[in-house]
């Protein structure tokens, strides 16, 4: 491998990206690094197998608070000890016998999480109130949550030292968020020289409270923004490099199953909060079916243009005694299933109800992704979760109580589920990702050479394409994964004059491909079999190939799927060479 790896021009092994870019190995001067493009964020599955978003601080100057934040009779020290052993805390202490608060105006709407370190001083309390009413009382002597009002959820967390993290989540529109300094639960007053301690000042979309993130005068995103590309480790321990095409979560509350977007049957029970979920904190829901008379469900109401949909959810694993039985439905004729909840077998209705597709995937130790794909009419179509059924009813005719976990809702044009979209209030679009080295035919030897690609195609449906081109489709080598759900094909244009070669082999498995060529000689090799061996429509000059794109060579066609490694070999290798390179 040490001999390959010192005959290649280019090694892509996907393990370290910046925004906008993907860094090869070789060459070292750079010039091999691939140019990426996703003007939206994104998710990915990380490291530790937990699925990770975009982070981000809306709040301006978050530990600057003589600056961006207002001051109504209140005195401002700096300089104080901090939860996190910095000098970066502030002491807040009122001035007059009335209300005293800071202030930032900001706009958001949508699900939202506030939060705040604070510690107590002559005050024990503080309070968090927005332009929305929506407001929450921390007493900072012993940990505890006092008078809350229009929120989804309301945490105190004891992080140290007499200090506390506290966030309150809530979905409105808000102009401003306020910070009072409080003597008394439920009361904006306070004395004159009552004081708290406090630090680090976050408002996030989402749940809950993420890992603090630090602002000056703008607003600050982290994790997987605009740009980035995505190591994802969905597959293996090993990253692979994940590019998928534009696709929109049309669910407009994806986390948050409550009446507003969401609405209710029958007085479902819904625990917002109460679990882990697959992002691996504490923001799943849990949905209870606790009257076996009558069908209880959640449901959001979409019109659509006809087509074709994929609507996926994840749902918690039970076990043993545990397990029940939920059923996801779509569509104003109802296709749905009925899932076990501990071993992710399901049944569905039988005759005009069948679903196009049904696939449950396992997608940890602890969840199950449930995905039903089918072909809709135009107008308002129905998107439900019930949190338990019979279980091995053929239509939804059986009630039954029981609970169950879910998170993560998501409907899509398209045959298949993408990676998750989270929404917080309205629809969120993730765009197609490119990605390509252009205009370095110092890396490609026209005349003879090697594309080497290990990976995974995703769509089954769509012609995902690799190659090395001249920026045209009119003189390229391409790696086409699918031509079709079992075939692939391997394809070269000489000038214009075309030759393909289909093979037979499933692209959604990880696998080794070579293409190699010199002169006019074209041939294949895929997990150390060589499938082609065949004549090209001529050859090619030197110099003609220049890049080394994620598309058929002209920007269309894009590769959807995992990237594990790319090379360009700037030589033919022997078939011997390919054999052992493409090996699994």
């Amino acid at each position: 491998m040490s001999d390959l790896y010192n005959k290649a021009s280019l090694v892509m092994n996907p393990q370290l990206v910046d925004t906008g870019k993907v860094y090869s190995i070789k060459p070292e001067d750079r010039k091999g690094d691939f140019t990426f493009t996703r003007s939206s964020a994104a998710t990915r599955v990380n490291a530790d197998g937990n699925i990770e978003k975009e982070t981000q601080n809306l709040f301006l100057q978050s530990n600057s608070f003589d600056t961006t934040w207002a001051q109504t009779r209140i005195d401002l020290t700096s300089g104080q000890s901090g939860y996190d052993g910095s000098s970066d805390a502030w002491k807040l202490e009122s001035n007059d016998a009335s209300t005293t608060y800071l202030n930032q105006n900001i706009s958001a709407s949508g699900v939202q999480t506030t939060s705040l370190y604070a510690k107590a001083g002559t005050a024990d309390y503080f309070a968090y109130y927005t332009s929305s009413g929506v407001s929450a009382w921390f007493n900072l002597s012993n940990g505890s949550i006092g008078n809350t009002g229009s929120n989804i959820d309301t945490q105190i967390e004891d992080v140290g030292n007499g200090w506390y993290r506290c966030s309150m989540s809530y979905n409105a529109s808000i102009s401003y968020v306020r910070i009072y300094v409080t003597d008394v639960n439920g009361n904006f007053t306070s004395a004159v020289g009552a004081n708290i301690y406090i630090q680090d000042a976050q408002l996030e979309q989402g749940l809950v409270a993420r890992d603090y993130i630090e602002t000056t005068t703008t607003a600050v995103e982290g994790g997987i923004t605009d740009n980035v590309p995505r190591l994802d480790y969905t597959d293996s321990s090993c990253p692979a490099l994940l590019l998928e095409p534009q696709r929109t979560n049309i669910v407009t509350q994806s986390e948050y199953f409550e009446d507003g977007y969401w609405n209710k049957q029958n007085a479902i029970a819904i625990n917002t909060n109460s679990d882990l979920s697959p992002e691996g904190i504490q923001n799943a829901t849990e949905l209870d079916g606790f009257d076996a008379s009558n069908f209880q469900s959640v449901a959001q109401y979409i019109t659509l243009s006809a087509g074709t949909y994929t609507f996926s959810v994840f749902l918690k694993k039970t076990t043993g005694a545990l397990t029940h039985y939920p059923a996801v439905v779509m569509g104003s004729v109802y296709k749905y299933v009925i899932v076990n909840s501990t071993t992710g077998t399901y049944v569905e209705a039988t005759g005009t109800n069948n679903n196009d597709s049904v696939i449950i995937e396992s997608w940890d130790a602890d969840w199950w992704r449930v995905s039903l794909t089918n072909t809709l009419s135009a107008g308002a179509q129905r998107f439900a979760i019930y949190p338990a059924l019979s279980a091995n009813g053929t239509g939804i005719t059986t009630n039954a109580s029981g609970t169950n976990v879910f998170w993560g809702a998501q409907v899509e044009e398209g045959s298949y589920a993408t990676s998750y979209i989270p929404t917080y209030g309205s629809s969120v679009t993730r765009v197609l990702e490119t990605c390509q080295v252009e205009d370095k035919g110092a890396l490609i030897n026209s005349e003879q050479g090697t594309l080497y690609f290990e990976g995974i195609a995703i769509d089954p449906s769509f012609a995902n394409v690799i190659s090395f081109s001249d920026g045209t489709n009119t003189n390229r080598i391409c790696l086409t994964l699918p031509q079709n759900a079992t075939n692939i094909n391997a394809f070269s244009s000489v000038g214009g004059s075309k030759i393909d070669n289909n093979i037979l082999h499933d692209p959604s498995v990880n696998s080794k491909y070579a293409i190699v060529w010199n002169g006019n000689s074209f041939k294949v090799f895929v997990n150390g079999v060589k499938k082609v061996d065949n004549t090209m429509a001529g050859s090619f000059s030197a110099n003609t190939l220049t890049d080394i794109r994620f598309d058929r060579g002209d920007g269309n066609l894009n590769f959807g799927g995992f990237c594990k490694s790319y090379l360009s070999i700037a030589s033919a290798l022997t078939d011997q060479q390919a054999i052992d390179l493409t090996t699994i």
